[in-house]
């Protein structure tokens, strides 16, 4: 029986070439109660990528404009580009019962666990198997520079030192495993006593019944 019950906030969190980008990925292919939060950016759009899909492609001056009014749920400034989260959308999303999925730094992370939200976040940091490895799959995928891939690789440590500050924690030596490991989380986080709404009505339902049989 599917009873109501509010959104959760699932934030997936590593450095860059861990996999959180392929596991969000999978996530929103095979769930349909998962959204993707798009985020806001000023950085340039890279092959393929579409305003309104991957970002929200805007000049520094409109990025400025959407934090100082509030309408950002959080933001940060990585690699020289801000990054950052309209807020309506998301507190529409959870209020009908919506997941929201956020691929963000530990930047990110950290704000919308401090945010008025923070009640609905869920939040899951990717580690990789190793160092080189990480290493291995920043190349590999031909995005970046080499002057990038080293920005990157510098960064990763710092990164990495804010693992604990997660609920969960995967490391991702097996995309397959680490995939179902999260589909576990996310689904035990659903069930939660406290975020099933339609629990109430339920068990005044029960009792209703138990009346009945007097």
């Amino acid at each position: 029986m599917d009873l109501a019950r509010r959104g959760i906030l699932i934030i997936l969190s590593s450095p860059s070439g861990a996999g959180k980008s392929t596991l969000s990925k999978r996530v929103l292919e095979d769930d349909d109660q998962v959204v993707f939060s798009v985020s806001a950016t000023t950085r340039s759009p890279r092959p393929g990528e579409e305003n309104g899909r991957e970002y929200f492609f805007k000049s520094r001056e409109e990025f400025e404009d959407l934090v100082n009014s509030g309408g950002m749920l959080e933001h940060a400034e990585v690699f020289g580009n801000f990054y950052g989260t309209p807020l309506a959308p998301v507190e529409d999303a959870i209020a009908s019962g919506q997941d929201v999925l956020f691929d963000v730094d530990w930047q990110g992370g950290q704000q919308i666990r401090n945010s008025p939200l923070s009640e609905a976040v869920v939040s899951v940091f990717v580690l990789p198997p190793s160092i080189a490895e990480l290493e291995a799959r920043l190349q590999k995928r031909g995005q970046d520079s080499a002057e990038v891939v080293a920005g990157r690789m510098a960064q990763s440590s710092n990164e990495i030192s804010h693992w604990a500050e997660y609920d969960y924690v995967l490391v991702n030596d097996d995309v397959d495993r680490a995939e179902e490991d999260l589909r576990a989380i996310v689904q035990a986080e659903r069930l939660k006593r406290a975020r099933v709404t339609g629990l109430t009505g339920f068990v005044s339902g029960l009792k209703a019944e138990y009346e009945a049989m007097q």
